[in-house]
């Protein structure tokens, strides 16, 4: 077992709950500010010491490739006209000693089928898993999330992963573990099971988008039918491998938005858009205003 130097990041979907946003362009794409959601993902990734990121593509992802490819046209224009600080923000988006690596989906039959096709790259090594929509932000000084698991898996050479607690209500959106207390902000994991109804659920503590994992997921991945839904799931395969492995829930510092959903998309929207260097203050003088007004109409 090895440093995890690879992220796996399943873009595939067709991010059908934003539409029309999403006709033409992937919603990892949808911007937060000023960058998209990929690109806070993979600055995360970076963060943590990856330097391979390996992206499951399907039809109409070409931006994310285009995203991270160098932009000859758009550099020269912003050189010969003198735009420096932009040049440098476009020239930063990947860092130079970092690989991305594109591999095609060929059906949409789930996120443990997304990760399995990442075999052929990642091998046997531990690797790391990253879901764009789950926007995770963190305090000043605070580890980035990914960096607070991949630490811990470098001390406790295990697969990890991030867990919050959600209402009961919730538990049929996420896969929910069973788990008894380890160490502070660690649990071991005993069961898991893929979008269980309220009644059904075994807890309320939710697998949320990043997982630090043993290479050995693949052997169980690929072994599997479908489960939930008519797809491989991921948390099928996390279920065969901790009867091999150990496997940590993690309750990770920091603050998550749900970005596949309108509402914790602008959420994030408005947390970084009050955190943001240029418009921050006068953002927030406007949602200030809003209140106000607000307010005022409902008196």
């Amino acid at each position: 077992m090895t440093k995890i130097t690879k992220a796996v990041f399943p873009v595939a979907g067709l991010g059908s709950r934003f539409l029309p946003a999403t006709k033409a362009q992937p919603k990892e794409m949808l911007p937060i500010v000023d960058k998209p959601l990929i690109q806070y993902a993979v600055e995360e990734a970076v963060a943590a010491g990856i330097t391979e990121m390996i992206f499951i593509t399907g039809r109409n992802k070409r931006a994310i490739e285009d995203h991270f490819d160098t932009a000859y046209e758009l550099e020269s224009t912003l050189e010969a006209s003198g735009k420096d600080k932009l040049l440098e923000l476009v020239q930063r988006v990947i860092p130079k000693h970092v690989n991305c690596i594109y591999i095609r989906q060929s059906a949409p039959l789930g996120l443990g089928h997304a990760v399995l096709c990442a075999r052929p790259i990642v091998g046997n090594e531990p690797f790391a898993v990253m879901l764009a929509d789950d926007f995770m932000d963190t305090a000043d000084g605070v580890k980035p999330v990914l960096a607070q698991m991949t630490d811990l898996y470098a001390y406790e050479r295990c697969s990890v992963l991030a867990v919050q607690d959600v209402p009961r209500a919730h538990t049929r959106h996420y896969g929910i573990v069973s788990a008894s207390n380890y160490q502070p902000n660690m649990e071991l994991v005993h069961g898991i099971v893929e979008k269980p109804m309220p009644e059904d659920a075994p807890s309320t503590l939710a697998v949320v988008g990043r997982y630090v994992l043993s290479g050995r997921i693949f052997e169980f991945l690929e072994n599997l039918g479908t489960g939930t839904g008519g797809e491989i799931q991921l948390t099928d395969g996390i279920a065969a491998l901790m009867k091999h492995e150990r496997v940590l829930a993690y309750r990770y510092e920091g603050t998550r938005y749900d970005c596949g959903s309108k509402l914790g998309y602008l959420k994030a929207t408005t947390a970084m858009g009050l955190k943001h260097v240029e418009v921050g203050d006068e953002f927030c003088r406007f949602l200030q205003e809003v209140q106000c007004v607000l307010g005022g109409e409902t008196k």
